[in-house]
């Protein structure tokens, strides 16, 4: 069993710039790839990034590229996501989440395992 704690969420305004880190139980390399979720006040959970259990690949919503930046510290257990740029549409409980290793990276909600508690961010205009 993986416990996930996310933290860093908040309130900012727009154009600026959060960093949510996301604390592991477990050992997570060479076991997990990470990834990011969120979920907008009446949307569906949806995908945001995602990093390979070695960190060598990575992955992302097209309304996030170039913005956020996915990222993990295998030796802390932790994983990041640091959010730039951010928009009123950002708003969102933001998850993390770890998924047994598949062959390849997986954006797909289903295919993760362990999710966190979440994080609210709340972009202001």
């Amino acid at each position: 069993q993986v416990q996930l704690v996310e933290s860093g969420g908040g309130l900012v305004q727009a154009g600026g710039s959060l960093r949510l880190s996301c604390a592991a139980s477990v050992r997570t390399h060479s076991n997990y790839d990470m990834g990011w979720f969120c979920q907008a006040l009446g949307k569906e959970r949806e995908f945001v990034a995602a990093i390979r259990w070695n960190g060598g690949n990575t992955d992302y919503a097209d309304w996030v590229k170039g913005r956020f930046t996915i990222s993990r510290d295998n030796a802390k257990n932790t994983l990041y996501l640091e959010m730039n740029s951010l928009k009123p549409e950002d708003t969102a409980v933001h998850y993390c989440a770890a998924a047994y290793v598949r062959p390849l990276l997986s954006t797909n909600i289903n295919e993760y395992n362990f999710w966190g508690q979440g994080t609210q961010v709340t972009v202001s205009s």
